[in-house]
C-alpha cells in the first residue's frame, strides 16, 4: 500500500466520494464560492464531520494535479480504517485480553505515526482516534509509523467518551496518563486495558479523564514538565507490557 494520500478534484468526484462513505480528511473548497453544487458538498462533509479549509484560488491551483478543480478538492485518508469490533477481534484471534490505544485530540501527525509504531511493537491490537480535532491516517502519519499502519487496526469514532463506555462494558478498563495521577508502578495494569493517552498542550479532555478507572503519572526528575504525548505513550504501554509479561 502506498503512503500517497489520495486527491479527490471536481465537484461530481467529490459528492461522489461524500457520499460513498469513503473517509475524507479534508476538504478545500474556493473561498466564497455560492454555487449549488458546492454548497452541496460542504453540506455533506459537515455531516461527516470533515474537516473544511475555505482557500483562495492560487492555494487550489498549488493542490491540483488535474487543474479541472472546479473549487473543491477533497483528501481522502490514504490508509482505510477499522471498526473497533475489528480491533476486539485482533485481540481474541490471538487469545490475548484486548490492550488498545486511545488517543485523545493528537493534532500533530509524527506524534499520531510515533504512537501508532509503539502501538504496534508494544503488542497492542489496536488504536482509537477521534474525528473530531484529530489528525487521520496523512501520508506523513503512514511514513512516520514505519510501515506499523499496515499491521496495526486505527479505528476513528464519533465520540470518545461513549466508546470508552461500551469497551467498559466489554470488560475493559482504562487508565489515562496524566499529571497528578498515582505513580505507574503502583498500578496494577493487567487485564484488558486501554491506555488514554492526550495531546501535549491540553492532555486528555476532563469528560474523558472522568471516565478513565486509573490516571498514572510517570515519574519525572527533570527540570522540563513533561514529556511528548508519543513517548508518554511508549513509557506507559511498556509499563502494561512488563506487568503482561510476569
Amino acid at each position: 500500500m502506498g503512503y500517497e494520500e489520495q486527491k479527490i478534484e471536481g465537484r461530481n468526484a467529490v459528492l461522489e466520494a461524500l457520499r460513498s462513505g469513503k473517509t475524507i480528511d479534508k476538504l478545500f473548497v474556493l473561498d466564497g464560492c455560492q454555487d449549488g453544487p458546492v454548497r452541496t458538498i460542504v453540506r455533506e462533509a459537515r455531516k461527516h464531520d470533515t474537516i473544511i479549509n475555505f482557500v483562495d484560488k492560487e492555494r487550489l491551483d498549488q493542490l491540483s494535479e488535474t487543474k479541472k478543480h472546479q473549487g473543491v478538492i477533497a483528501v481522502a485518508a490514504a490508509y482505510e480504517y477499522a471498526e473497533v469490533e475489528d480491533i476486539l477481534k485482533n485481540a481474541e484471534k490471538k487469545g490475548e485480553p484486548p490492550f488498545i490505544f486511545i488517543l485523545d485530540n493528537i493534532e500533530d501527525p509524527h506524534n499520531l505515526g510515533a504512537i501508532i509504531r509503539t502501538a504496534n511493537l508494544a503488542g497492542a491490537h489496536g488504536v482509537v482516534i477521534p474525528k473530531r480535532r484529530a489528525v487521520g491516517l496523512t501520508a506523513t502519519v503512514a511514513k512516520t509509523s514505519a510501515g506499523a499502519i499496515n499491521y496495526t487496526p486505527v479505528a476513528k469514532v464519533t465520540n470518545l467518551t461513549a466508546t470508552i463506555k461500551e469497551l467498559k462494558e466489554k470488560g475493559l478498563w482504562f487508565v489515562c496518563a496524566d499529571m497528578g495521577g498515582t505513580e505507574m508502578y503502583k498500578l496494577d495494569l493487567k487485564g484488558p486495558i486501554g491506555l488514554v493517552i492526550g495531546n501535549e498542550g491540553e492532555g486528555v479532555s476532563k469528560l474523558v479523564k472522568e471516565n478513565c478507572d486509573f490516571i498514572a503519572s510517570i515519574p519525572m526528575k527533570g527540570d522540563i514538565d513533561s514529556l511528548n504525548a508519543s513517548v508518554a505513550a511508549g513509557v506507559l504501554a511498556y509499563e502494561i507490557v512488563r506487568q503482561r509479561l510476569q
